[in-house]
């Protein structure tokens, strides 16, 4: 239950004056539906003016406020822009232009005669100075000359950045004071100000800690939620399981396991013989063998008498997974069985009775597999794949169908760099596979420009009259204003009028039983070619695709090439991806593509993927990214969250926990940044 100290900051946003109905929504596409909400949107930048006594103290693109008195209006005589003519304290002149219906609102904010405050940044118009779109008019004549900084909020269509400065101004005032969750020789070292102090300095721009002081809050938060998740484990009793290895030994593999693969089996096996439920990460890169490591933990526990689940995030993935297992468990006696949301009747009856009976080893599923009907006889061993596609309740869900806690193995194919890794699996113990088994080709890797597209259609059509197959990624579903961003849509109609039926759409809009179909006849080589945005982008396995063409490949993060590249290179043939390029690259676009040219090493491209990218997006998925912070900047997360990480240990293993004072505080910490899982763990552990 969230602490009463925090009941004012979760009120709905129409507590607030001003909020109704119909300004709630555009905030809600912003995620701001609560106080709390809009307390912590930050601004993105803050604009400095320079209030001047007239024209002669500025310079052309400054941002000033200045005093003007209206001597003129000039409606335009077609479709230009409105112009008021304006006049400062030293005769000079100046233009206040306006575009469109902002016209309207200049009319009566401007009279003619009538002194107003005008902020906005001093142009040149041919002989002329001008203001577009002035940011504030006012008749205010109280306004402070010298430097006025003021906060730039991110906005969503129907918001205004005067309405948003308002209500921001509403809930700060509105914030409680709160007890110090920060221990008190790092509060004194960074100087950081008080959380009250802090949040309101972050909106004014006149104190750099605090923005600091708030991302440590929020990492630190993380950091001790999920440090509780492994203390809570660590208090569950498992099933400790110890494989006999004759299940094992009857594993007809077509290759030697990598000493990698060697390396975090036995990390594993040791994990799984522990009474304390296993809680480890294996990170491999794309084709690097996660699937053998996998397989080889279930069958410790089918050895030990238990059963094992395998969760994949998509109906496509679990039952290419089954497929996959299904083919290396030949000649073991190991029944195996798959569950998605599509089975129903006595087939999905049969599944269940086995799963509940014994007699049915291993399942592989989607999330039906942790529905309430789905009963285990002896659940000891859980394995997640896409790990980041599940949060930890629904991890939690699958844990409790275990007459004792599972043991779990999580599976990620995206590299994470060294500084993520902490953030988004501290609980977790980690594997890594940082070597391809041998044999496994490159893939030739080739830049583009747009300009040759039709010598790229034409390469297209010769590849794919030899049999093989294609896929061809878009990043976008549906035209934008831009005229040159490259539809899915779009894309799919012009290769399909070349190619025929041969070619197949996938993209995240269609309805998941059209998506599955048009990746099923790919997958069955009806499609020679798929046409698709990053759907694809995790798990798709079709070895005679051996072409990869990603069009604007420059919108793309690093990682999110590296795992689009990885589709193709998955069977005997010769291998390549093409990366068509736009003619405009910016020096960040640059020394990507230069770089998917040259390694083919997803750990070293996660780690140029967070240098390139600094404070922006990173990693995959969307190109947004997968870490869960909204406030922590990558560069915030890599210089504090060690610190946060520490802090953390040092509150669990020196001051009380939760129970002490300072614990006290950390549980409101919790609740407020919404890591209460951590909490409900504590209790319920």
């Amino acid at each position: 239950m969230r602490p009463e100290a925090l009941h004012s900051l979760f009120v709905e946003v129409e507590a607030l004056e001003g909020v109704g109905p119909k300004l709630r929504k555009p905030l809600e596409k912003l995620g701001l539906t609560r106080i709390r909400d809009i307390a912590y949107h930050l601004p993105d930048r803050f604009v400095e003016r320079r209030a001047i006594a007239n024209l002669d103290e500025a310079s052309v693109g400054e941002n000033v406020i200045v005093a003007l008195t209206v001597r003129e209006h000039r409606a335009p005589g077609g479709r230009g822009p409105f112009r008021v003519v304006a006049e400062d304290a030293a005769g000079n002149i100046c233009t206040l232009t306006y575009f469109g219906r902002a016209s309207y609102s200049a009319k009566k904010q401007l009279p003619v005669g009538e002194l107003r405050w005008v902020a906005g940044r001093l142009d040149q118009y041919g002989q002329m100075l001008q203001i577009v779109h002035p940011e504030h008019v006012s008749p205010d004549a109280s306004t402070p000359l010298g430097q006025l900084c003021e906060a730039v909020y991110p906005l969503s269509e129907g918001l205004t950045q005067g309405r948003v400065a308002a209500l921001v101004a509403q809930a700060v005032k509105a914030l409680p004071e709160l007890p110090e969750w920060i221990e008190p020789g790092l509060l004194g070292r960074t100087g950081w100000p008080a959380w009250r102090e802090a949040l309101t300095a972050a909106h004014r721009g006149v104190h750099a800690a605090a923005r600091d002081r708030l991302a440590y809050d929020e990492l630190f938060a993380n950091a001790l939620a999920l440090m509780l998740v492994r203390e809570s484990n660590r208090s569950q009793r498992g099933t400790p399981l110890a494989g006999d290895g004759t299940l094992r030994a009857r594993l007809r593999l077509p290759f030697a396991l990598t000493g990698a693969q060697a390396r975090s089996i036995r990390e594993i096996e040791g994990d799984l013989a522990q009474p304390a439920p296993m809680l480890r990460l294996l990170q491999g890169d794309v084709g690097s063998g996660k699937t053998v490591v996998a397989l080889s933990a279930m069958l410790i526990a089918v050895e030990a008498g238990a059963q094992a689940a395998l969760l994949a995030p998509t109906e496509i993935l679990a039952r290419q997974h089954y497929e996959t297992l299904s083919r290396m468990l030949q000649g073991t006696g190991v029944a195996i069985a798959l569950l998605t949301g599509r089975d129903k009747g006595r087939a999905r009856e049969a599944i269940l009775i086995g799963l509940l009976d014994g007699s049915i080893s291993i399942v592989v599923g989607t999330h039906a597999i942790f529905q309430d009907a789905v009963a285990y006889r002896n659940l000891a061993l859980v394995v997640i794949d896409e790990q980041h596609r599940f949060g930890v309740g629904q991890r939690l869900m699958l844990a409790r169908k275990g007459r004792r806690t599972p043991h779990t193995l999580a599976m990620t194919a995206t590299p994470i760099p060294r500084t993520l890794t902490l953030a988004q699996y501290g609980e977790m113990e980690v594997s890594k596979l940082d070597e391809l088994p041998p044999g496994r080709q490159a893939i030739d890797t080739r830049v583009v420009a747009v300009e040759r597209m039709d010598d790229v259609i034409g390469a297209l059509a010769r590849h794919v009259a030899t049999g093989q197959q294609a896929y061809w990624v878009c990043p976008m579903v549906n035209e934008s204003e831009t005229d040159d961003l490259a539809a899915a849509e779009a894309r799919y109609a012009a290769l399909k009028a070349r190619f025929g039926d041969g070619v197949a759409l996938v993209h995240g809009q269609l309805r998941p039983e059209a998506k599955d179909a048009a990746m099923e006849r790919f997958a069955r080589g009806e499609a020679g070619l798929l046409v698709a945005t990053t759907v694809i982008e995790v798990g798709v396995d079709v070895p005679n695709a051996t072409l990869m063409v990603i069009e604007q490949a420059e919108r793309f993060g690093l990682a999110q090439l590296h795992q689009l590249r990885g589709r193709v290179g998955r069977g005997e043939g010769k291998s390549t991806c093409l990366l068509l390029r736009g003619a405009q690259l910016s020096e960040t676009a640059r020394q990507r593509l230069a770089l998917m040219r040259e390694t083919q090493d997803g750990f070293r491209l996660a780690e140029e993927d967070l240098q390139l990218r600094g404070g922006g997006e990173l990693l995959g998925t969307r190109q947004s990214g997968d870490t869960p912070f909204r406030i922590a900047t990558l560069d915030q997360i890599t210089k504090l969250l060690p610190l946060a990480h520490d802090d953390a240990r040092l509150l669990i293993e020196r001051d009380g926990g939760l129970a002490g004072p300072r614990g006290e505080a950390a549980r409101l910490l919790l609740y407020l940044f919404e890591r209460d899982w951590g909490v409900q763990l504590l209790r319920s552990g």
